[in-house]
């Protein structure tokens, strides 16, 4: 039986990529930051074959733990790093853990004879820090692929510019070592919605679709969003489970980064789907998931489905 280690796989996203591999067969090691905090990954507990999981104590930044924690494994996917809105240290609570454990995790897996595979969970940001707002000059019509330069400001919310760092991070890597013996791939989603697994109330994502649903703004950064009905490229967190596991069990596909997308809806139609009702505008294709369609065999379910389920 393979084994996988899953670094955040109890949360939002993580949870379902955590379901793909228990359902495929595999033997799943789960990373906890606070193994005391059964709350946080209790729900895995109910899948499918859960009898081939193992909740470990993690700390990304704790290069011994991290270790110890990819021993033996055959795969190891990376969705641990922080997916935040609102922070009072920028430097603490984002670029530290999300750029530090990044290479921590890059220089240990190089150490892990067993593994053979890597998948990282990158971000949108990875590609347009400004998202989802359009990169730099490109208007909201404009498409956007892999094809496609990356773009970052300074400007742009810390969360954005810290997935970008631990991107170049990575393709550093890649080019510094051209022997490597596992391969790395990554996947980058658009904003991830969909149902939670889980009762947990710490997920940025379904946060986020309860502001919308709501229309509730605590911050500027969401009354924004409402006072220009910002049009938001969206993908099912099933999806996303689903291209992840895909990535780590396909071969040759050594550093490439996949888009995970489906349609683009103004905020005013996803509270509107949210709400149970259609949108009153037609979706569009801004960003696009041609790449991943070809290499990973993906089909995108319509955000109307992942709304409204």
């Amino acid at each position: 039986m393979k084994k996988v280690g899953i670094i955040g796989g109890s949360g939002f996203i993580g949870s379902f990529i955590t379901k793909q591999f228990l359902d495929n067969g595999f033997e799943v090691k789960v990373s906890a930051t606070d193994i005391s905090k059964e709350e946080k990954y209790q729900h895995l507990m109910n899948l499918k074959n859960a009898h081939h999981l193992y909740i470990e104590e993690l700390n990304v930044e704790d290069k011994a733990q991290l270790k110890e924690f990819v021993s033996e494994c055959d795969i190891v996917i990376h969705s641990g790093t922080p997916f935040q809105l609102t922070i009072t240290d920028p430097e603490k609570e984002l670029f530290t853990p999300t750029i530090k454990g990044t290479e921590n995790f890059l220089k240990v897996i190089k150490e892990t004879p067993s593994v053979k595979k890597v998948v990282l969970l990158a971000s949108v940001a990875a590609w347009n820090t400004n998202f989802p707002m359009p990169a730099e000059g490109k208007s909201f019509t404009d498409t956007f692929d892999e094809n496609d330069k990356r773009f970052t400001s300074e400007m742009s919310h810390p969360y954005s510019q810290a997935k970008f760092i631990a991107n170049q991070v990575v393709e550093e890597f890649i080019k510094d070592n051209p022997n490597l013996s596992f391969e790395i791939s990554s996947v980058s989603p658009v904003m991830v919605m969909g149902k939670s697994m889980s009762n947990r109330e710490d997920s940025t994502s379904t946060g986020m679709q309860f502001l919308i649903k709501n229309k509730i703004a605590p911050d500027e950064f969401v009354q924004s969003l409402f006072d220009n009905d910002v049009p938001f490229a969206i993908v099912d967190v099933k999806d996303v489970a689903l291209a992840t596991f895909k990535a780590a069990t396909t071969n040759n596909l050594h550093g490439k980064d996949y888009l995970l997308t489906s349609e683009t809806y103004k905020v005013s139609d996803v509270h509107e789907m949210l709400n149970d009702r259609k949108p009153k505008s037609s979706a569009e294709i801004i960003y696009k998931n041609d790449l991943a369609k070809k290499d990973l065999n993906m089909s995108f379910r319509p955000v109307l489905e992942t709304l409204t389920q």
